[in-house]
């Protein structure tokens, strides 16, 4: 769940904001360099699932062998991330759509605005990550 989900919703926010800059792309080219950030900034919440994929798989590893309870605490740790991940991205993308729009017709609002509008819905993906990965160091 840690993975999928924000991988998921990374690949979703993505598309949202991809679609957003093909369009003013094929207007003005000269704003691929203001637009790739804005696009790619919804990504960030698949690394954060894959990084405490991982670490689930790690603590899974620390036991010889695995009860009920320890497995579902596992999984209730990776359910932050899983939920904050996929939601938030889902969300950036259409943060970073608008900013595109924005960015086509004012480029240099790209980063005052845009950016920093987009990495405010970030944080929520970075609290997931940092609840997730507390609870897995946690379990022993």
């Amino acid at each position: 769940m840690a993975a999928f989900m924000p991988g998921i919703g990374s690949a979703m926010g993505i598309g949202i904001a991809g679609r957003s800059a093909t369009g003013v792309l094929s207007e003005k080219p000269e704003r691929y360099g203001a637009l790739f950030l804005q696009v790619v900034l919804p990504g960030t919440q698949g690394f954060y699932g894959f990084v405490i994929a991982f670490f689930a798989m790690n603590t899974i590893n620390k036991f010889e062998e695995l009860t009920l309870s320890t497995a579902l605490a596992i999984l209730a740790a990776c359910l932050p991330i899983a939920f904050a991940g996929m939601l938030s991205a889902i969300h950036q993308g259409k943060t970073c759509a608008a900013g595109i729009l924005m960015t086509a017709k004012r480029p240099e609002m790209a980063v005052k605005a845009g950016v920093l509008y987009a990495a405010m819905v970030e944080v929520y993906a970075v609290l997931g990550f940092l609840i997730s990965l507390l609870i897995l160091l946690g379990i022993s």
